[in-house]
């Protein structure tokens, strides 16, 4: 059954991705209202892939916002474990569209890479899954019993399915979830995902005058408030780029010397990051290795900026009042609630009494930790080491994907995390791209794993 499957996966390789393709060419972007319909598409094209591979039960299920794809087949016995696979359809705004070399909705391959919006995060990696359970199930059937759940939500934080799930519990009933939206190290380097940080996500305000002022009549008598609220960021981190919050680092879990020696087993040097992000150089807290910075130390991060005039030209303004974004990483044991207390006590401190500021706090999801030898990752484990002809590295990775705390929490399942997009694949950002020889290797990896569970 199982050479089978791989035959069947690689005699279609080519249908396999025309349809990745078709799927990338819906701009599913879950934040802006005017893709509402391209949503609903997304959720139809999703649905009718379930149905041609064989699913049963598929929905399209609504929630308060963007819908929910449900579909299963429960026919492998009582016996064998019930896996869910998580996906989004959601993607990312192209923004700045300048920058694309291709639209970033209209797929197109150059050399070993797929460019376009979602590719990478995380349509490709949701195809990766379909794609490996239609080549089994053409061959013989599934040996585990299998639930889809894919939201389209991800990117806004996953507004809604918290209460998604808690409203259906009995009909995402599983073992555990399989979730390919974390990623790997590189093509020769297959990782399994142990930990998440959690997120906090704000905006803030400061005021001063009622209204734009002319900078020569005012400015030196009016508080700036673009001035003021660089002030205030500047002073949310010391020297050593330590965050300054009071209370800020009271429950971070201390790394334990197996801890610190998984993360130095890490194939990543100084050298990768900066070859990876064009930076200068590396910044952070000096006590801690770059790897364990990004995966188990909280973060402070200003996401945007805005005030004043910004156009072409000089125009010699005092604004009436400036904004920032501002996002923590939150690691375990912190939760979004108590950092909303802590930046709340911070400004109350630290704002001067001639401004006024308004802090909004816009979403958040709970940090992560999750067992490395359940059955489960060990079958995955053993996948990797089938098609890559290497042991997985295990990490925790810095980003947040809330559905995980969502299903400990509410169902009381684990996630297995990993995905087969590259550290360079630019999610997020113009010219996202898929390495399509990983993408096939993956697809193989887990119909290994799949087998595996059996």
């Amino acid at each position: 059954m199982l050479k089978e499957a791989l035959d069947y996966a690689h005699q279609n390789h080519e249908r396999f991705l025309n349809e990745l393709k078709d799927f990338l060419t819906i701009p599913s972007i879950s934040t802006d209202p005017e893709h509402k319909q391209d949503m609903q598409r997304g959720a139809e094209w999703l649905a009718g892939q379930l149905r041609e591979i064989g699913m049963e039960n598929v929905q399209i299920l609504p929630t308060a916002g963007h819908p929910v794809v449900y579909g299963d087949w429960l026919h492998a016995g009582k016996m064998a474990p019930t896996v869910m696979v998580y996906g989004h359809y959601d993607v990312q705004p192209p923004d700045p569209l300048e920058l694309w070399q291709t639209p970033p909705f209209e797929a197109e391959v150059r050399g070993d890479n797929l460019y376009a919006r979602g590719s990478a995060d995380m349509k490709g990696q949701v195809m990766a899954s379909l794609k490996a359970v239609e080549s089994i199930m053409k061959n013989g059937g599934l040996p585990v019993n299998i639930k889809w759940l894919i939201e389209g939500e991800e990117e806004i934080g996953s507004q809604h399915l918290d209460e998604f799930i808690k409203d259906h519990t009995e009909l995402l009933k599983c073992d555990f979830c399989l979730n390919t939206d974390a990623g790997i190290i590189a093509a020769d380097k297959p990782a399994i995902t142990t930990g998440l940080r959690g997120l906090a996500y704000y905006e803030l305000k400061v005021y001063g005058p009622a209204k734009d002022l002319h900078s020569g009549l005012y400015g030196g008598i009016i508080h700036n408030p673009a001035q003021a609220l660089a002030e205030l960021i500047a002073g949310m981190h010391d020297k050593k780029g330590r965050i300054t919050l009071p209370g800020f680092y009271d429950n971070v879990r201390k790394l334990s010397k197996k801890d610190r020696k998984e993360f130095a087993r890490l194939p990543l040097k100084k050298k990768t990051y900066l070859e990876q992000t064009g930076a200068p150089g590396l910044w952070g807290e000096p006590d801690f290795t770059p790897p364990e910075r990004l995966g188990a130390r909280p973060t402070l991060e200003v996401n945007g900026l805005l005030s004043g005039f910004t156009g072409p030209g000089s125009k010699t303004v005092l604004p009436a009042w400036a904004m920032a974004k501002i996002s923590c990483r939150l690691v375990p044991d912190q939760t979004p609630k108590e950092t909303t207390k802590q930046l709340v006590k911070y400004l109350k401190t630290h704002a001067p009494k001639d401004i006024r500021w308004e802090l909004t706090f816009i979403h958040g999801a709970g940090a992560a930790l999750v067992s490395s030898d359940s059955a489960a990752v060990m079958a995955l484990s053993e996948a990797f080491k089938a098609v890559w002809g290497t042991e997985p590295y295990f990490r925790r990775e810095g980003g947040s994907i809330g559905v995980v705390v969502q299903l400990q929490q509410r169902l009381g399942v684990d996630s297995v995390l990993s995905g087969f997009a590259l550290e360079d694949c630019d999610a997020h950002s113009p010219n996202e791209k898929l390495h399509l020889p990983t993408w096939d290797r993956g697809i193989d990896t887990l119909i290994h794993f799949f087998y595996k569970l059996a």
